[in-house]
């Protein structure tokens, strides 16, 4: 196997600030402040470029507890932070918080804006940022529609880029299009073969030279069992499945643990070949495909 990161320089935002990580609970719940910041440097040190940051619910009942979290993890590193919330009383806090020269300059980033939750770019007037921008949803007749099609991401995703520079002053370059990796086990529409179509789409569309396209690869293994028909780590290898056909087409950024490594799987690999089988079909024949993953074959 290759290290993909020799050949593609991806923008990796950490995923483990997240109460989510059973270990990332234990040190909010604790308060320990050398253990954030060690977690925090780890990511950076195994190549996190940014670090999406979340301390969950608790954030909205104590905004002085959230306050202090992002001064722990800024005292420890100098990368962006990346802050996943849709509460704009918490984001609030997040940004007054944030300080951009700790960052070197850079900017703070929005997880994750929406047409259908375009309301937060109220906080635009506070202080400049950056935005993760989801494209599998619009709004469409004053109601949120899920986007099925890759058709149907791009056209959200220029539509709302377009908006932002318009509107904001946005550059392309503080634009990341998230076109949402799906859980293979419940695929049963195509929506990863509409996610990679998509990225396709948006990075050949001239006007949109310079934006970001990413995917919250780790969604795509959730619920499967750890090992593939072969033996081999089967999430692990989902993952770099996904970003084995996604990269040339123009994902460049992701959401995902640094230190699992981005591989680019070879031709003949099981889980890829097998990935690939099912990008091609929907409904029961799909997950008689995805079983195949982690079945061994007589």
């Amino acid at each position: 196997m290759t290290d993909i990161s020799q050949a593609w320089r991806p923008n990796i935002i950490g995923d483990r600030i997240n109460p989510g990580f059973k270990s990332t609970l234990a040190l909010l719940d604790t308060g320990d402040v050398a253990g954030m910041q060690a977690l925090a440097v780890r990511q950076v040190e195994t190549g996190a470029t940014a670090l999406d940051f979340t301390i969950g619910p608790r954030a909205r009942e104590q905004p002085e507890v959230l306050a202090e979290w992002i001064r722990v993890v800024q005292a420890a590193v100098s990368v962006p932070l990346c802050f996943d919330y849709l509460d704009i009383p918490v984001l609030d806090v997040c940004l007054r918080t944030y300080d951009q020269d700790k960052a070197l300059g850079r900017l703070p980033i929005i997880n994750s804006l929406a047409e259908t939750r375009w309301e937060l770019m109220s906080l635009y007037e506070l202080r400049p940022f950056r935005v993760m921008l989801m494209a599998s949803e619009r709004m469409e007749d004053g109601a949120g529609r899920p986007n099925r099609s890759s058709a149907e991401i791009s056209a959200t995703a220029k539509r709302a880029a377009r908006r932002l520079v318009r509107d904001f002053g946005l550059a392309l370059d503080d634009i990341i299009i998230d076109v949402s990796v799906s859980a293979v086990i419940v695929d049963t529409t195509g929506l990863n073969r509409a996610a990679l179509d998509a990225i396709r789409e948006i990075g050949t569309d001239p006007d949109l030279k310079g934006i970001h396209v990413s995917g919250g690869i780790t969604n795509i293994g959730q619920q499967m069992p750890a090992k593939a028909g072969d033996g081999s780590d089967l999430k692990r290898q989902l993952e770099c499945a996904f970003i084995t056909l996604a990269a040339p087409l123009g994902l460049d950024t992701v959401l995902a643990t640094p230190w699992h490594g981005l591989y680019a799987l070879p031709e003949g690999n099981f889980v890829l070949e097998t990935f690939r089988r099912i990008l091609e079909l929907k409904g029961s024949d799909a997950l008689r495909e995805v079983r195949k993953l982690y079945r061994k074959q007589a």
